[in-house]
């Protein structure tokens, strides 16, 4: 029996998991439906046809969810809380639904106006789940991603953070730009890797001669697309780490993120003497889902 909810919905794929009194999870489904395809009257239906089955006439099933249904775009805006603050202290948003089986509750992201302008949803949820099992941690969450997120926690709080926008410029450079052409294939160098971060750390200001050199090697010496690929990641995680060393140097970094990307960024910070340690992405996720639902029902999970 359905006792709540869990729904991460992002930019590209919608997520859901049935949760039994217990707490154990029932079931857990997938789908393509982001908040990106979808009009704000689409979401409760895309919802639906993955949980239909999981609810029952005459009761109301709670579902909490977050990400980016709760932007400007989504299903319904959740409105921001600002930093610094806990990871969920803005009031939730209840989204409009017409099925009397179900209620929606979204959490809100996370703002800031200083040191610079920012914005983060979903990853708030990630370190509320962190900080559920590491309750007096104070250091560094790193969140690997489309838009890599930089985060100092202290006291339970989001102090302040910082988002680079690595993984989108990754995509862009390798499948839009004339270097598209030199990095075919998925394929993979470690020392190419290595040699890209250890160049643009060292280097940021030099980064888009760097990447210019990429497609020259190709056309020159037949550097193979495995190197350029690899070098490419490497420069822009090298770059991205000269940028963001004031919340790296000297610190333990947490990494909550995809496995293969977490990674990368580990292999980047070790190499430099950081210690990190990596935490598994989607139990974070659960975990402040979980934390969530908690605070909204005030009974167990």
């Amino acid at each position: 029996m359905t006792h709540w909810i869990a729904v991460d919905w992002g930019t590209t794929s919608l997520r859901v998991w049935q949760i039994g009194e217990d707490g154990q999870i029932i079931d857990h489904r997938t789908s393509d439906d982001g908040m990106s395809g979808l009009d704000p009257a689409q979401f409760e239906a895309s919802l639906l046809s993955l949980i239909d089955d999981w609810l029952e006439q005459g009761t109301t099933t709670q579902a909490i969810a977050c990400g980016m249904v709760g932007a400007r775009q989504g299903w319904i805006e959740a409105a921001y809380a600002t930093a610094p603050c806990t990871p969920s202290q803005a009031k939730p948003t209840n989204a409009p639904v017409t099925d009397p089986r179900l209620r929606v509750t979204i959490l809100p992201g996370v703002s800031q106006t200083k040191p610079n302008a920012d914005v983060m949803r979903g990853e708030e949820t990630q370190i509320s789940g962190y900080l559920t099992q590491h309750p007096h941690f104070d250091g560094v969450i790193c969140l690997p991603g489309t838009h890599t997120k930089w985060v100092h926690v202290s006291a339970g709080e989001i102090i302040s953070f910082q988002t680079t926008m690595t993984g989108e410029l990754f995509a862009l450079l390798s499948g839009q730009s004339v270097l598209r052409h030199s990095l075919t294939g998925d394929g993979w160098d470690d020392a190419a890797f290595a040699d890209g971060v250890e160049t643009c750390l060292t280097r940021p200001a030099n980064i888009a001669s760097h990447l210019f050199s990429l497609r020259a090697e190709d056309l020159l010496s037949g550097q193979s697309a495995n190197v350029a690929r690899a070098r490419l990641s490497g420069m822009l995680i090298g770059t991205e780490l000269a940028a963001t060393k004031p919340y790296w140097l000297g610190q333990h970094v947490v990494l909550i993120g995809a496995p293969k990307l977490s990674h990368l960024y580990a292999t980047a910070l070790s190499a430099q003497g950081i210690q990190h340690e990596m935490a598994n992405v989607t139990e974070m996720t659960l975990a402040g889902l979980a934390a969530a639902y908690l605070n909204l029902n005030g009974q167990p999970q």
